[in-house]
Order: C-alpha cells, then sequence, then structure tokens
C-alpha cells in the first residue's frame, strides 16, 4: 500500500500542468542557454527584401561595371601578348576580385546589415556557446522521427504549404498583369528584353518578399506563442526557485524571530537605565531616559505593545523604574518616535511634567 501511495504521488508529480508563467530567472536561463524568442521567417524574409530592392537601386551600375570590364577582357587583354605569364594572370586575378567586390559588396553589405539589424531587434546582443555543444538527441533517429511526427512538425508542414500557395499565387497575379507586355518582347532589341526581363523579376521578387513579411509577422505571434508554452513552469518548480532565490520561508521566519527575540533583549537591557515608563496600560510602553551628556532632549530607549509592552512594565518593576500611566503621551510616543531618537519638540512640555513628577518622587522618597 505504501510502495503504490509513493508510485502513484510520483506519477501526479510527473503529470504536474505547466499552467505558470516564466519566472525573470527561468527567462535569464534560457536565454543563456540560446532559448530565445526568434522568427527566422521575419528575418529572412527582411533580408531578401532588401537585396532584392538593393538591386533595383544598384543595378544599373552593377551593369555598368560588369560591361566595363568584359569590353577591358575582350578588347584591351585579347591583344596582349604575354597574357599567359605568372604576373599578368596575378593582375587580371586581383582587377577580377576588385570588380567582383564592387558589384557584389553593396548587394552583400545590405544583406549582412539587415540580417544583423533583424536578428538584434528581435533577441538583443547575445552570445552564448550552449547551442554548439553535442547533443545526441540531435542524431537520435527516434527523436529524429518524433519531432517529425509532433505537432511543431506538422505546423511547420503546413507553414510551408501555405507559403508555396501564397507566393505562388502573389507570382501568377503579378506576371499576369503584365502578360501584354511580354507580347512586345517580339518588337524589342536584345538589351531592352534582358532589363525588361530583369526589372519583372526584382519586381515580382519585392512583392513576393513583402507577403513574406506578413507572413513572418503571423510567425513571430505564433513563435511567441510556443516561446512561453516552452516556459511555462509547474507551481512545484516555482516553490523550488524561489527556495533557492529567497531561501525557504520556514527558515527565513525562524531567522527573523530570533532577530526579533535579539532585539527585544538588546531594548530590554536599556529599561533598567530609564527614568520613567510612560503606559497606557493595556496596550503601550514607552521608556524614556534624559541624560544632558548625551542629547539635550529625552531619549526613547525601549518601546513595545501588547506583550512587549507587558515585558517592559515587568523590567521596569523589577529595576525600580517609574512607571507613569499617560494614555495620549504613551501612544504617540509609540507612534511617532523611534527607538534611539529624542523626542520632538511639541512633546517636550508634556515630558518634562512627566519628568518633574518623577524627580519629586525620587526627592521625597
Amino acid at each position: 500500500m505504501i510502495d503504490l501511495r509513493i508510485r502513484l504521488q510520483l506519477f501526479a508529480e510527473g503529470a504536474e500542468d505547466r499552467t505558470e508563467k516564466a519566472t525573470p530567472k527561468k527567462r535569464q536561463e534560457a536565454r543563456k542557454k540560446g532559448q530565445v524568442l526568434q522568427s527566422r521567417e521575419i528575418t529572412s524574409a527582411l533580408v531578401l527584401l532588401f537585396v532584392f530592392v538593393s538591386l533595383r537601386i544598384f543595378g544599373r551600375y552593377m551593369y555598368e561595371q560588369i560591361s566595363e570590364f568584359t569590353r577591358r577582357i575582350m578588347v584591351e587583354y585579347s591583344g596582349v601578348e604575354d597574357l599567359y605569364t605568372p604576373n599578368a594572370l596575378t593582375k587580371l586575378f586581383l582587377e577580377t576580385m576588385m570588380v567582383l567586390f564592387k558589384v557584389v559588396g553593396p548587394v552583400f553589405s545590405v544583406a549582412l546589415i539587415t540580417g544583423l539589424m533583424a536578428g538584434y531587434a528581435q533577441v538583443g546582443f547575445l552570445f552564448t556557446t550552449e547551442t554548439l555543444g553535442f547533443k545526441f538527441n540531435r542524431i537520435n533517429p527516434i527523436s529524429g522521427f518524433k519531432r517529425m511526427f509532433s505537432l511543431r512538425g506538422v505546423v511547420e508542414l503546413v507553414k510551408s504549404v501555405l507559403k508555396i500557395c501564397i507566393i505562388g499565387y502573389v507570382a501568377y497575379s503579378y506576371l499576369k498583369g503584365e502578360a501584354s507586355n511580354v507580347l512586345k518582347l517580339m518588337d524589342m532589341d536584345i538589351m531592352s528584353i534582358g532589363v525588361y526581363i530583369g526589372v519583372t523579376s526584382i519586381n515580382a521578387a519585392i512583392r513576393i518578399c513583402a507577403v513574406l513579411i506578413l507572413l513572418g509577422i503571423l510567425d513571430y505571434g505564433y513563435q511567441w506563442w510556443e516561446y512561453e508554452k516552452s516556459l511555462r513552469m509547474s507551481k512545484q518548480e516555482v516553490k523550488e526557485e524561489y527556495k533557492q532565490t529567497e531561501g525557504n520561508p520556514e527558515i527565513k521566519s525562524k531567522i527573523k524571530q530570533k532577530q526579533r527575540e535579539m532585539s527585544m533583549r538588546r531594548m530590554l537591557h536599556e529599561v533598567p537605565k530609564a527614568d520613567v515608563v510612560i503606559t497606557n496600560p493595556t496596550h503601550y510602553a514607552v521608556a524614556l531616559k534624559y541624560d544632558v551628556n548625551i542629547a539635550d532632549a529625552p531619549v526613547v530607549v525601549a518601546k513595545g505593545q501588547d506583550f512587549i509592552a507587558l515585558r517592559i512594565k515587568e523590567t521596569a518593576k523589577e529595576n525600580k523604574v517609574e512607571i507613569v500611566e499617560n494614555k495620549a503621551l504613551a501612544k504617540t510616543l509609540y507612534e511617532t518616535v523611534d527607538i534611539g531618537q529624542k523626542i520632538p519638540p511639541e512633546l517636550y512640555q508634556a515630558v518634562a511634567e512627566v519628568l518633574a513628577f518623577v524627580y519629586s518622587l525620587r526627592k521625597t522618597s
């Protein structure tokens, strides 16, 4: 029976739903492991969009660079007799690399900057080596099949099919509108045909990228939902984390209790040094000490309410400290003056009368 009960408890703990939102510590640990909210769809769509826009902007410049280099190859280098010498080939190679850099550089720079900015906007600055570590489940065929046939795999498949269908429809709609212009290509020269095909292709690509960005925004919403779901915690996990970060509540309660007891002992130790204890018989007790060598006004050396007030009065009686009943003054002192502080000027008159009464009692005795 005991063994069965233990097993049922373990089963219940393992089956506990993760219904609690992730704590800041859990999010920070997930970020350190590289588990962050990011949509690769929107990043790739932005990169493609800006690449095609840059092709549209730098297209003429790229054409001129390639055209000029081709002309030089065909005209200038064809007449060089020692073209196939090491020096000439090295010069040709370096010039080719320079032209390639001029042609590809602007587009590559745009793609790099866009990718970095899109990633930073979603994730911020993050450097971690956790994702580079070897994990057996990445090459485990069983885990691979589970991922393929899991809910996430089905969602990714549906997203891919929808993306293809939407992209195909956008491309078809745009090219259908260009059908009348295609018939005019028969009356154009080769250069004009090439320009038209290039411009049309880039325009179609830009429209497709704009649609991909919209799909990426939707994907970002889905990734946010999935990310939050993956970080959810069970109530037991939240409790354990609280114990680790804040300490065990029972231990903290005992520590606070010990601190209160030590503080009360220190306070009661000061009561025998007081000149008077002013009380509200059943609720408050405030011990005052007046020493002109220490302060220019009476100082509260102890105060308490209910049980502590009773302890202060008992200690005062044991040490023959005068106890004076003054309900209003006791309550005011308790609420407005902390231990170790001087009484405020507005209470000088009332306290002076009490001290005068106490000093008169000492003289008569």
